[in-house]
């Protein structure tokens, strides 16, 4: 059965992969999960994303941490659902553990983290939070 929220099921996966202390995870591959992971890659809180054959169809790649460090990420959670979507303007993008954690934000402009839509002035969808 197919999900209604790929996104949820991407941040579910890693999330477990982080409680059992694996580094790397592997899914299908979309554009907006690619560009989720791309912001997360750029923020520090995974090492690498790349798209590798699968059997049939593309699939993610996500390294979330080296071989013999801890994981990045403490939390991970999804905002907007497909039954509740969360928009907020520029300025007024929550701030996550003053700072230290990220909102990915999904605006006019493509995905990008909060920290740069508040640069480039620019409001939109609250698609998650990590940190």
């Amino acid at each position: 059965m197919a999900s209604s929220d790929p996104i949820a099921d991407m941040l579910t996966t890693i999330r477990n992969a982080i409680n059992v202390r694996k580094n790397v995870v592997t899914m299908p591959t979309s554009k907006l999960k690619q560009q989720v992971a791309d912001v997360l890659a750029e923020s520090g809180f995974i090492e690498s994303v790349e798209v590798v054959d699968g059997d049939r169809f593309p699939m993610l790649r996500i390294t979330l941490h080296g071989d013999d460090e801890n994981a990045r990420i403490t939390d991970i959670s999804r905002l907007s659902k497909p039954g509740r979507r969360l928009y907020a303007k520029a300025d007024e993008l929550p701030r996550i553990m003053n700072g230290r954690g990220v909102v990915v934000v999904s605006t006019s402009k493509g995905l990008m983290s909060d920290q740069q839509a508040r640069d480039n002035k620019v409001g939109g969808e609250l698609v998650c939070k990590v940190y």
